[in-house]
């Protein structure tokens, strides 16, 4: 059965794909979420990050410990404001006195770069959250601009691919229409700003919710016939890129064509010349994490310090506490229930001047249930 070899081959993928991403990518980034109360403290983390080679790191709050132990370390950060502060951040003076108290008291020694506004807002399909997205990104912005901060740090939120109403072929991409008008807001002050667009993609539940017409090979980057789109006649061997050309189209439809996405030398999607940047979901097991327990299980550490995975990495020599996997020495991984993992791949605004487009394409690749 096709799932039978997905839960075989799945760590085997996922080794595979970090090394692949690897040699495309600029920069690594990896999540760095803590829903736990067994992870390292703060400080023991910096050799963590170091030894897989990530430059950046996402943070979904603004963690002052996490902040200060990362200072002078050169790894840039992007923090979070959660769905339940857009409410309180559309208050300018809300969002100024946030912004000295978690952005301006860290810079210029700790690298903040970006803030993400709220999480998926638009796919709740709750007003008070969708009503109170843009003018929250507008207050912070602001609040940026007061403080002369808006040249090194910029606003955005993440979307999920749910926003799209159509996404195959990937040059029928159009997103859904009852978000058209809150979208083209959003996109006409990343427009002004300068600043990404994030959206979270999850190849793997594409397959999951049509297993019978989606190839699991599709999905995590194996040999297979892969697909032709009809308009374009591009040839697409991976569920990802397809997403991600989905996106483009949907941009292209509403008129920012020209907001690039930055993807690697594959030549696969329609900018074959982007950089990739890659985030990794998560760094740490997560044991107070609600739902599945595939839920506490996405991290590529243990709270000990010991790899989940047997990743090789030769991006760094830095030594880690609990395993070493610098100098491509690595801990195998015996897991002793389930184990879940994915990829999220982003962007950077990188080397273009013009207005960048970030796109954060999170790759499920390892799921093994209960």
């Amino acid at each position: 059965m096709e799932l039978t070899k997905f839960f075989n081959y799945g760590s085997v993928v996922l080794v595979i794909s970090v090394h692949l991403f690897v040699v495309m990518v600029n920069s690594i980034g990896i999540n760095y979420g803590q829903i736990a109360d067994n992870l390292p403290p703060p400080e023991n983390v910096v050799p963590l990050v170091k030894s897989i080679g990530a430059t950046k790191v996402k943070l979904y709050d603004a963690d002052p410990r996490v902040l200060s132990s990362f200072a002078n370390t050169g790894v840039e950060f992007m923090i979070g404001l959660g769905n339940e502060d857009l409410g309180n951040m559309r208050d300018p003076n809300n969002a100024q006195a946030w912004v000295k108290q978690n952005v301006q008291s860290h810079l210029p020694d700790t690298k903040i770069t970006c803030i993400f506004v709220g999480n998926e807002v638009l796919t709740f399909n709750d007003t008070s959250l969708s009503d109170n997205l843009l003018p929250a990104m507008q207050s912070v912005h602001t609040a940026l601009v007061n403080l002369g901060l808006d040249k090194q740090v910029t606003v955005t939120t993440a979307h999920s691919l749910a926003i799209l109403q159509t996404s195959y072929p990937p040059s029928a991409g159009a997103f859904r229409e009852d978000l058209i008008d809150i979208l083209s807001q959003t996109l006409s002050f990343h427009q002004k700003t300068g600043s990404p667009f994030l959206i979270n993609a999850y190849p793997f539940f594409a397959y999951k919710g049509n297993p019978n017409q989606v190839s699991l090979d599709f999905v995590l980057f194996q040999p297979n016939q892969g697909v032709v789109d009809p308009t374009t006649n591009l040839h697409y061997d991976n569920m990802l890129y397809s997403q991600i050309d989905a996106v483009y189209s949907a941009l292209a439809s509403l008129g920012y064509k020209k907001l690039p996405v930055h993807i690697s030398e594959t030549g696969t999607p329609m900018r074959p010349d982007s950089d990739l940047n890659i985030y990794v979901f998560a760094l740490f097991n997560e044991n107070m994490k609600p739902g599945p327990t595939s839920e506490r299980n996405y991290g590529l550490f243990k709270p000990d310090g010991t790899p989940a995975y047997a990743l090789g990495n030769t991006n760094s020599n830095d030594s880690t506490t609990g395993g070493s996997i610098g100098n491509g020495v690595t801990t195998p991984f015996s897991p002793t229930s389930s184990s879940t993992g994915y990829l999220s791949i982003s962007s950077a605004t990188g080397r273009y001047e013009s207005v960048g487009l970030v796109l954060m394409a999170s790759l499920l690749l390892v799921k093994i249930s209960v």
